[in-house]
């Protein structure tokens, strides 16, 4: 399945996206895609609704606002340099264990929702990453048992203000928790829509140039290494999102150094989670 939410900011409306790329509204399954309908095994459970009920749903304008394809999770975790190519260019060594810090949950926004850029920032930089939704509680999982912990997957853009994050004290989550720094989807691809994560095409452009391409194999440490690892040190709830890095091609490894302004437009997308774009917006 292909879960999305649609309508206004804070009142969005849970739907899926089927094969023949129709939006159907599901609402009247009374549940959003939150941690408690991961938790309760929520995805078998619609899959089964869904085969009773999915010829009468309404259809969803292809107008309507895209939100986040999850309600907001209790974590958003971050894998910092996970890509040797992109730990060159940032002018680092690549890492022996996966570098982890956390971002705001609060900048989760659509996929398309304008990136506002945040008060006083000259350096906001692009990323664009695979994310993993974790489907059930994991503690102290092993590596061969990981991927069943996985809901599935979506795309992310793990927007960075270099500067918040590395001259203000080198405190990473600063410069990623601004408000709009996350956009996630447009849909989220359960498990079982991709064959294997390691093998997905990635790509940014900024203006039109394509500045970011790469594929999932590049990365250093995988879906399931970063699954099992993460759960050794924290409880992965239903929900929580593990974001997996961005290769090279960021504005901070260009020479000189490259970032956004009011007015640009960003694309990105991943094989097999769709594509999206928005504008670049002044802060308020």
């Amino acid at each position: 399945m292909k879960l999305i939410r649609f309508g206004e900011a804070g009142h969005e409306k849970p739907g899926i996206l089927t094969e023949a790329g129709k939006r159907l509204d599901v609402s009247a399954f009374g549940e959003d895609f939150d941690e408690r309908f991961f938790q309760n095994d929520g995805l078998s459970r619609l899959e089964t609704w869904l085969a009773g009920h999915q010829a009468s749903l309404p259809e969803v304008s292809d107008t309507l606002r895209l939100g986040p394809p999850l309600g907001r999770p209790s974590k958003l975790i971050c894998i910092g340099l996970n890509y040797a190519d992109h730990a060159r260019e940032s002018g680092a060594q690549p890492p022996k264990e996966p570098i982890i810090f956390f971002k705001s949950t609060t900048a989760i926004c659509g996929p398309a929702d304008d990136l506002i850029l945040p008060r006083g920032s000259v350096k906001t930089d692009w990323e664009v990453e695979l994310a993993i939704v974790i489907g059930k509680k994991a503690t102290y999982v092993p590596e061969h048992d990981a991927l069943d912990y996985v809901a599935g997957y979506l795309l992310h853009n793990d927007y960075s203000e270099r500067e918040f994050q590395l001259e203000r004290g080198g405190q990473w989550v600063k410069g990623k928790s601004c408000d709009t720094f996350a956009p996630l989807g447009p849909f989220l691809a359960t498990r079982d829509e991709i064959a294997d994560p390691q093998e997905l095409a990635m790509w940014l452009r900024v203006n039109g140039e394509t500045v970011q391409q790469s594929r999932t194999s590049e990365m250093i440490f995988g879906v399931a290494y970063l699954v099992s690892y993460l759960s050794q040190f924290m409880t992965l709830l239903p929900g929580d999102i593990i974001s997996t890095g961005t290769p090279h091609g960021v504005g901070l490894g260009m020479k000189p150094p490259r970032y956004l302004s009011a007015g640009d437009r960003v694309e990105w997308g991943i094989e097999g989670l769709g594509e999206t774009s928005h504008f670049v917006k002044p802060s308020i």
